[in-house]
């Protein structure tokens, strides 16, 4: 972290004590993946997906990444994916703070001009969930930067942010502005994550509240008692009814991403239990029994699903000391998978699928979350997952 002090945690010792037992225990038990030069093969990889993110996508007279690769008239434009470029900002901090790349750091501040300047010289949008994933990428820039602007976005993210609870469906922040009687995963869960790290770096008993209140109404409402399974939202065609048919890897993902940073924020076992029955029901249910790979949920907005999983699923291995091993494990497998048919010649090009090789044009969105699986396995590598 760039000089920034640490604040008061309450209970951040249970998930600092469980990395590190998980990190010596496993390199006790098994070594380092391949021994010797093998241990850097993931960050290899990385290095390559990063590399070929930046030569494919990169519009330098934008100071944004093209929506496709290669690019089809106005496909490169438009629309403006605010979220994907949310996520295409935290691909790069992933790079940086394993390599610590001064070019890396240069490319994130270019981006950052560039969002504003598409935005109209604002961060705040019409959707909640997309301004929650553009926070959360700011606030990690100003942890890993130390530059005041990135704090500044993310706090002008948040007033905002706050702004769409209400107490339809029983609470809960809506979806966008133009619909504010429907509720969702993508609105509700990443604002518990963005609350709760606002917390750990400010220290501000506000926020963790607002954490707390946002993760009772989404476990109360959208996520199945039994299964863990997260529904997608409530009311979205103004019936009161739940979304229990879409079953989407993102919503497992910013799930497990709450009930995680909760457990780090207070050390209350229910948030591990449930960071633990979501992720079983991801392993045991959404991979294929077969081959241990997440499904293709499709292109657009869903190449990005399986990016936002995998990310809070490694992060959960890491911290997690009895089943970590086997969430580890899922992510290892399907960065193989993804390797093997992504990885063509001299190029790092990675679909929808995880099972075949990419499409002629590939969409932002699949290749981030193909980037995003390279660096989460190179962070397990480091740490003796297999």
């Amino acid at each position: 972290m760039a000089n920034i002090a640490p604040k008061r945690v309450v209970g951040s010792g249970v998930a600092v004590l469980a990395l590190a037992l998980t990190a010596v225990l496993v390199w006790l038990s098994t070594g380092w993946p391949g021994g010797g030069a093998g241990r850097e093969l993931w960050a290899e990889r990385a290095d390559e997906a990063g590399a070929e993110l930046e030569q494919s996508f990169w519009d330098g007279k934008r100071g944004m990444f093209n929506n496709a690769s290669p690019c089809i008239l106005q496909a490169c434009t438009d629309p403006f994916n605010y979220w994907w470029l949310a996520h295409a900002a935290d691909s790069l901090l992933d790079r940086y703070e394993r390599t610590k790349d001064d070019g890396v750091r240069e490319r994130i501040g270019e981006l950052f001009a560039g969002i504003q300047n598409r935005n109209a010289g604002v961060w705040t949008n019409g959707y909640y969930d997309d301004m929650e994933w553009m926070a959360l990428a700011w606030l990690r820039a100003y942890e890993l930067l130390g530059d005041d602007k990135y704090r500044d976005a993310a706090l002008e993210l948040w007033t905002d942010i706050k702004d769409g609870w209400n107490e339809e469906m029983g609470g809960g922040i809506a979806w966008r502005k133009e619909q504010l009687d429907y509720k969702n995963t993508p609105a509700n869960a990443p604002a518990v994550i963005l609350a709760a790290r606002l917390y750990r770096v400010f220290g501000a008993d506000e926020d963790l509240q607002w954490a707390l209140k946002i993760y009772d109404w989404q476990k109360r409402t959208l996520v199945d008692p039994e299964s863990g399974l997260v529904w997608d939202g409530i009311n979205r065609t103004g019936d009161g009814a739940i979304d229990k048919d879409w079953k989407f890897t993102y919503g497992q993902g910013v799930f497990i991403g709450a009930a995680m940073e909760l457990y780090a924020a207070i050390g209350e076992e229910k948030y591990r239990d449930d960071a633990n029955k979501t992720a079983d029901y991801v392993l045991g249910t959404m991979a294929s029994p077969a081959t241990g790979l997440l499904p293709n949920e499709g292109d657009g907005d869903g190449g990005l699903f399986k990016g936002v999983l995998v990310r809070y699923l490694t992060e959960w291995a890491i911290r997690e000391p009895e089943r970590g091993g086997q969430y580890g494990s899922l992510i290892l497998t399907n960065a193989a998978s993804l390797w093997d048919y992504g990885r063509t010649g001299d190029e790092a090009r990675f679909g929808t699928s995880w099972a075949q090789p990419p499409e002629t044009i590939v969409q932002l969105s699949s290749q981030l979350s193909g980037v995003m699986l390279v660096e989460q396995a190179a962070k397990l590598e480091r740490l003796g997952f297999k």
